[in-house]
């Protein structure tokens, strides 16, 4: 397995373990809220790194090209974070799942990439794979959350457009600095939705933004890492890792122990992205 799948498997999976906290905070303040708390601190760490890095003041073009990204972001975040307040964890996660063939569809029209088979194929396997988790997660718990569902549909979409502008920006501008714009313009954009609704918050609560705010910029950074190595239908199945991701964190924090077709669906998940991203080597003829 190549470098760029190696760092966004990492990144996936820092991310994933972001969402768990962010549930755990969702059920103690507004949504507007929570998502500021997590970029404003997100903003702190994603500056600090800029201030250590020095990759230079952004030019016209960048900073445009960002702003734009940071309003998708803000559209992804508070959707995806309101779907985790109103659906159980799995199932939030499992609908999010349409955003990896629409990286890859995205990557073809937007970035003119190419849309080979072996990632055709392995995105379906990724897909049933899914189908698997949720057919025996809904079989039991019921799905009557309507609007949770229509908001992670729609969060799944934006962030695979963002996800596909951050190809296109990947390899022109320094990773600190889109992680900087990721995380400052959501943070401005929300300061004034979240200072109407804004609840006391708890020192738990504070601590929680803080680890939010950490793992989202060492999570983005690894992802804008892996994008500027790889196109993004190569990478786009490997965010089906999250749900293998989303179990292991549910057993650690939370003692949920994965059932059978949660563990099928699983593996059938890990089964198609590792052989998405195998290469066979080819034999010279010995002459």
């Amino acid at each position: 397995m190549n470098s760029a799948a190696l760092l966004a498997i990492a990144g996936v999976g820092l991310l994933a373990a972001m969402d768990v906290a962010i549930k755990y905070l969702g059920g103690q303040m507004p949504v507007a809220q929570l998502a500021f708390l997590r970029f404003a601190a997100g903003s702190v760490g994603a500056l600090l790194l800029a201030a250590w890095l020095r990759p230079g003041w952004p030019g016209r073009e960048t900073i445009t090209a960002n702003a734009w990204r940071a309003m998708l972001v803000v559209v992804t975040a508070t959707t995806f974070f309101y779907s985790l307040t109103a659906l159980p964890l799995a199932e939030a996660i499992a609908l999010s799942f349409i955003a990896p063939a629409l990286i890859a569809l995205l990557g073809v029209v937007i970035l003119r990439e190419r849309f080979s088979w072996r990632i055709g194929a392995t995105l379906a396997i990724g897909f049933a794979g899914m189908l698997v988790i949720v057919g025996g997660r809904l079989g039991s718990a019921g799905f009557t959350a309507g609007w949770g569902v229509l908001a992670a549909v729609a969060s799944a979409f934006t962030y695979a457009l963002s996800l596909v502008l951050l190809r296109s920006r990947a390899t022109r501008d320094p990773a600190v600095t889109i992680v900087a714009f990721q995380n400052v313009g959501p943070a401005l954009i929300l300061a004034a939705p979240a200072a109407w609704v804004w609840v006391p918050v708890s020192a738990e609560g504070w601590a929680l933004a803080a680890l939010i705010g950490a793992m989202g910029v060492v999570g983005h950074m690894l992802l804008a890492m892996a994008f500027a190595r790889a196109p993004a239908a190569t990478l786009a199945p490997i965010e089906y890792t999250a749900l293998v991701w989303g179990s292991v964190w549910g057993f650690l924090f939370f003692a949920e122990v994965p059932g059978a077709t949660t563990l099928a669906g699983a593996g059938m998940i890990v089964a198609g992205t590792l052989w998405g991203q195998w290469r066979p080597t080819r034999r010279h003829a010995t002459p």
